[in-house]
């Protein structure tokens, strides 16, 4: 709870949950459950992005824990538009994310009905490493596609992540930035936040 309020008292509105499941990537975090605990002590958007085998077993967990973005990797779904439609029949927004290695013209058929894409920038698994430059031909692909086709969904980047990174990641046409060393490794957390507010 105090290091949502540290983010959330100087303007962050959204909050970044990685879901790990030591499967689908090498690393274990949390699930539902903390995030059901962590629901009642704030207001922001739960960005739940799920590095998980089979997704679609936890959208209702995720639902009652109080997420507003379920997001899920291209890589683990077996049919991404039934799972993008689960996710909307439980009220939740639908994202989807791809891995470093995955070509993002692999989610065309499925962008008119997202809410959120996320292009990782990193390999999924574990924070503070190197952001991978090609990640911003994809995002400002996704900026094309989305003005071509006047699609809704938002455009996040996850992975290495700071002030330098942030800058050219906002000039491809990124909408969201996940920046979880940046701010929380920071000496001052709300003179970082404010400065990716105010990109």
């Amino acid at each position: 709870r105090e290091e949502i309020e540290a983010v959330e008292k100087v303007g962050a509105s959204w909050l970044h949950l990685d879901i790990m499941d030591y499967h689908f990537v090498p690393n274990l975090t949390f699930g539902a459950g903390i995030i059901k605990s962590l629901r009642p002590h704030s207001g922001m958007i739960f960005d739940a992005h799920l590095m998980v085998t089979e997704p679609e077993k936890y959208i209702n967990d995720f639902k009652k824990a109080g997420a507003d973005y379920f997001t899920f990797h291209y890589e683990a779904a077996e049919k991404c538009e039934v799972l993008i439609a689960k996710i909307k029949e439980a009220g939740m927004k639908a994202g989807v994310s791809i891995k470093p290695g995955t070509k993002v013209e692999s989610l065309t058929p499925y962008l008119k009905d997202l809410d959120l894409v996320l292009v990782m920038s990193v390999e999924p698994g574990f924070g503070g490493q190197k952001f991978m430059a090609n990640s911003l031909e994809k995002v400002a692909w996704l900026k094309n596609s989305k003005e071509q086709q006047n699609y809704k969904y938002l455009i996040e980047i996850d992975g290495g992540i700071n002030e330098e990174t942030a800058v050219h990641a906002v000039q491809a046409g990124a909408e969201v930035l996940v920046a979880g060393t940046a701010v929380y490794g920071a000496s001052d957390i709300a003179a970082a936040v404010a400065y990716y507010l105010n990109l």
